[in-house]
């Protein structure tokens, strides 16, 4: 009776690990969002365990245009077969080149352009605070200056009674 008892216990134990390997296995992720969360948890069973961070990709940067060029030949008829093809190549190169500086130089006004607008966008946030700061402090007094007033004229009300009171002799 025990054997078959320890027999069922770790049958069960058995079931229960297979279970749980079976769902360690079927986490598929479907959407980036899972993907991403399957890493974090990953990541967080293991703490210790240093996380790898890449380092960012280098920029593409053309080569430089040859200093010294030997051969210049145009695509003429005169010139070899092998004369147009390198020709050609290094006229490919240059427009290249050419191309990549376009590209940064309109990158480089289009952040100019950016930080431009952030910087304007703030010096008018700026603008509207005071302006709003200065309305709300206008406010503030106004209503100050009117309790100031309901005060100063409760406390003329209040002496005249006061004098009233005591020019009054009770019987």
């Amino acid at each position: 009776m025990l054997c078959v008892m320890e027999s069922r216990a770790r049958d069960n134990r058995q079931k229960r690990q297979d279970e749980d390997k079976t769902e360690e296995l079927i986490k598929i992720a479907k959407t980036p969002t899972e993907i991403q969360r399957l890493r974090l948890e990953k990541l967080i069973k293991n703490i210790d365990k240093p996380v790898p961070i890449p380092n960012p990709k280098k920029e593409y940067k053309p080569p430089p245009p040859p200093e010294f060029v030997r051969n210049v030949v145009g695509s003429s008829a005169g010139a070899g077969s092998g004369e147009y093809h390198i020709y050609r190549n290094l006229r490919k190169r240059e427009y290249a080149r050419r191309q990549f500086d376009e590209e940064q130089e309109k990158k480089e006004k289009l952040d100019q352009e950016f930080f431009e607008k952030i910087a304007q966008n703030k010096l008018e946030a700026e603008e509207r605070t005071a302006k709003r700061r200065a309305k709300r402090q206008r406010k503030k007094l106004m209503t100050k200056n009117k309790k100031a007033k309901v005060s100063e004229s409760e406390s003329k009300i209040l002496q005249f009674y006061a004098n009233v009171d005591k020019s009054i002799h009770y019987f």
